[in-house]
């Protein structure tokens, strides 16, 4: 399964990275929503998590631009607002799961796998 991780914290998102890294996931990161919007000109992922309040291009634009891209696009919100929950839709369709800052890994792991599943 190949992983998009968005977002704006470096240290966050990097050591996110690796630690999914070492778990056998393919996980890349962007810093950025133009970042992470770049990156899936270049590939393709099976899911994307992300944050939904970075600067410039927020988290929610990135999913409304990728999923415009790839419809069946898989998203975890990854944020520490209470807002910013996926499109009713998307949720509703299993395309789209919320989990809020800070989570453990185990967590995180635990919802990839039950994304991976379906």
């Amino acid at each position: 399964m190949r992983i998009l991780l968005v977002d704006d914290e470096e240290e966050f998102v990097t050591t996110l990275a690796e630690r999914l890294t070492i778990r056998g996931v393919e996980a890349e990161f962007a810093l950025s929503g133009q970042e992470a919007l770049a990156k899936a000109e270049e590939k393709d992922y099976d899911l994307v998590v992300v944050d939904i309040k970075m600067p410039g291009i927020g988290g929610a634009e990135v999913m409304r631009r990728l999923e415009a891209k790839k419809p069946d696009q898989k998203f975890i919100v990854l944020t520490g607002h209470l807002e910013g929950f996926c499109d009713p839709e998307a949720a509703a369709a299993g395309r789209c799961f919320r989990l809020i800052k800070p989570t453990d890994i185990d967590t995180l792991m635990a919802m990839i796998q039950k994304i991976k599943g379906t």
